[in-house]
Parts: structure tokens; C-alpha cells; sequence
């Protein structure tokens, strides 16, 4: 028997690599396509803000590859190519001396792509190339461990067939694209369900250390607490007592907390505060701001502006759909629900109103829900069908420097 369920899951990963790499194939020769054959009128109205940043074609003077760098990814190679002090990075007003907008980022992903760029020096590409095929790299291997974390722990409860239809839905979800983009989508995945499906196997010690990586990757990688502390309390009522074990598995969940604590007062987490309050108007639960933010939004959906309406009809439906989807694992699966649902609170309640359909890529209720609902052959045809088209139109935007979220 257990040689039949490791002959089982060693099929299912082999099936997740060859469906990941017929993907990376088939969306990064979209992408070489679609700029090739298409011509856009610019410039882009989806968001009160885009026009100014996409009124001129954008500067992208090395051509490889350069589709997969937009919006964020700027900042990324920025910091992996100069560092945060990048001096030709654009910068506040104020203070003084003034910060840099890479002090918005989180350090891991970029400085991964530093790493990498040593070796892929060797091709004899330009820098900035370099650090671009780094961080697709990074992206795309993030992804692939993020799609074999995600069926392993799919597999394990619900089986084999449900566990590929949850990859190859997060693969096509509309923003599955910025997974393989020069952004941190890729890397996060891979770092948080990878936390999860090796917490399900009680490897307690890496899904620690991964969780202590993913805080210094995203913001909301300081949740996964949530999953973390849930496991060890309920091994502790299970245990009925205090042991040892648990002493130790205790102080180790103050890792990634120490981990937090010490970016967040460090020179680096002050500056991230400050520039995400004065540039990008982001602060942790901006109640008041956050709710004009999306009230505009909403308005946006039956106004003048067809582009705006488009885009925040994606918006509020993904939204939905995973407060929709954590509601519905909340009773089976609690702490992966709760996960999800703190995601999308911090991710909606922030100040602004646009990017959530990306963040919630991070939310496994969506595809443990969709996964089963996909069983209907009728369900599975109409989500691929939808989901695919517009992770056709989102891409496409995207390879043009359009928002897209």
C-alpha cells in the first residue's frame, strides 16, 4: 500500500512538471506573440493613475525577454542590479536624505535574483537580461514548488484527480500569469503552500524555515502564523499536556516572529513604511481610506469609464470568490480558511482598491474549491473557458505595460 501511494504521488509530480512546462512554454510565446501581432492605443484609463505611467511607450531598451517586466518588476531588478539605494531609482520628495521607491519591496526576491545573476553572468547577456532571466527563474521554480505543494496537500485529502485540476486551475486562474512574470507571485506560492503541505506532513522544522522566508517576501507571509499556531495548539489539546516536543516546537514559532519583528524595526522596515504611506498610500488596516477607495471602485462598475468598469468587475469577482471559498473549507480545513480570509482582509483594507485578484493567488481555499467543483464536467469546460480568456486579456495588457493588476 505504501508503495502504491508513493507510486501514486511520484505520477502525479512528474504529470504537475510536464503540465508547468508546457505552460511556461505556452504563456511566455503568448506573450512574444501578442506583442508582435498587436498595436494598443495608449494611454491606459483602467485606474485614475495608469494614464500618467502608460502615456508613452515604455522604456525597455534591453529586449530580451521584456514582456515579463512591468509596473513592480521595475523595482525588482532595481534593487537586484543597484540595490535599494539605486541612484538613478525614483525617489520621494521627502524625507531627508530623500528614500527610494524600493524600500516598498521586500528584500528576499529581489536579492535572490542578485544571487542567481552571478552564475547566468556566464551567458554573457547584459545586466539588466541577467537579472531578468534570474527572476523568471526564481519565479517559474517557485511556482512549480508552489503547483507540487498544492497537489501533495489537495492529494492527500481528496486524491489524485482533484489534486492536478487545483494546479492546472492556478495555473490559468485569470492573474496565473504574474507567476511567471518578474514578480513575486511565483516565489510566494511556492513559500506559503510549501509551508503548508510540509506543516499537513508534520515537518514542522521547514515549514518554519520557509515561513521565516516568506515574511521577508511578501507582507502577508507574517500570517502564516495563523496555519503554524493552529497546528500546535491542536497537536497540544490532542497531547493533553505540555511536552517537550511541544516546548520546542513553541519557541521555534517565535522564529519567523523575530524574523518580522526585527525587518519591521529595522532602518529597511521603517523606510518600507514610509514609502508605502507616502507613494503608494498603503498602510495596514486603513479602514477609512480603504473603504473610499473600493465606494470608487464600485461606482467605476456603472460609469463612463468602460476600461475602469472591466477592471474592478475582475476585481470584486475574485474577491468573492475567495472570501466565497474559505467560507466554504472553514468548518473541514480552519486554519487554512483563516489564512485565506486574513490575506484578503489585509489585502483589502490597506487604502487602496486594486491588486487583490493578484494576492489572492496565495488563497488555497480558491483552489481546493474550484478543484472540487471541477469534478461537474460542465463546471470544469465554463471555469476554464472564462478563466483562461481573461488571463489571455490580462497577460496581453500586462506584456504591453497596460495595468493588469
Amino acid at each position: 500500500m505504501h508503495h502504491c501511494i508513493n507510486r501514486c504521488i511520484n505520477r502525479l509530480t512528474r504529470q504537475i512538471i510536464g503540465l508547468w512546462l508546457v505552460w511556461l512554454v505556452i504563456l511566455w510565446g503568448y506573450q512574444a506573440a501578442v506583442t508582435a501581432r498587436y498595436q494598443v492605443q495608449r494611454p491606459d484609463s483602467a485606474l485614475f493613475w495608469t494614464a500618467e505611467r502608460t502615456g508613452d511607450s515604455p522604456d525597455r531598451s534591453d529586449p530580451f525577454m521584456n514582456a515579463q517586466a512591468a509596473w513592480d518588476s521595475e523595482f525588482y531588478l532595481s534593487i537586484a542590479l543597484h540595490g535599494y539605494n539605486d541612484p538613478q531609482a525614483r525617489r520621494l520628495s521627502s524625507p531627508n536624505p530623500p528614500l527610494t521607491l524600493n524600500y516598498a519591496f521586500y528584500p528576499v526576491y529581489p536579492y535572490l535574483m542578485r544571487l542567481l545573476a552571478y552564475p547566468l553572468s556566464l551567458l554573457g547577456l547584459t545586466a539588466t537580461a541577467t537579472a531578468m532571466l534570474a527572476g523568471l527563474i526564481i519565479s517559474a521554480l517557485g511556482t512549480l514548488a508552489g503547483l507540487i505543494a498544492l497537489a501533495s496537500w489537495i492529494e492527500r485529502n481528496y486524491g489524485q484527480e482533484q489534486a492536478f485540476r487545483a494546479a492546472a486551475y492556478l495555473l490559468s486562474f485569470p492573474t496565473g500569469f504574474f507567476l511567471a512574470q518578474v514578480y513575486t507571485e511565483g516565489l510566494f506560492v511556492g513559500l506559503s503552500f510549501g509551508c503548508l503541505a510540509l506543516l499537513q506532513r508534520r515537518h514542522w522544522g521547514w515549514a518554519i524555515a520557509l515561513a521565516a522566508v516568506a515574511t521577508l517576501t511578501r507582507a502577508v507571509g507574517i500570517l502564516l502564523l495563523i496555519p503554524l499556531g493552529w497546528a500546535w495548539g491542536s497537536a497540544l489539546y490532542q497531547q493533553g499536556r505540555l511536552s517537550r516536543k511541544l516546548i520546542f516546537q513553541f519557541i521555534s514559532l517565535l522564529i519567523p516572529v523575530l524574523v518580522h519583528l526585527i525587518w519591521r524595526f529595522s532602518f529597511w522596515g521603517q523606510a518600507f513604511q514610509t514609502v508605502q504611506q507616502q507613494f503608494f498610500g498603503c498602510q495596514l488596516f486603513n479602514l477609512y481610506a480603504a473603504a473610499a477607495a473600493w465606494r470608487a471602485g464600485f461606482s467605476a462598475l456603472s460609469g463612463s469609464n468602460s476600461a475602469a468598469t472591466v477592471y474592478y468587475a475582475i476585481e470584486f469577482s475574485t474577491i468573492m470568490l475567495g472570501i466565497a471559498s474559505c467560507l466554504v473549507t472553514l468548518k473541514r480545513y480552519p486554519s487554512i480558511s483563516l489564512y485565506g480570509l486574513s490575506v484578503i482582509l489585509v489585502s483589502t483594507t490597506c487604502g487602496t482598491a486594486w491588486s487583490v485578484s493578484r494576492y489572492l493567488l496565495a488563497v488555497p481555499s480558491i483552489f481546493i474549491v474550484l478543484s472540487q467543483l471541477g469534478s461537474s464536467v460542465l463546471f470544469d469546460r465554463a471555469w476554464s473557458l472564462v478563466s483562461i480568456l481573461l488571463l489571455a486579456m490580462l497577460s496581453a495588457l500586462f506584456s504591453f505595460n497596460f495595468w493588469a493588476g
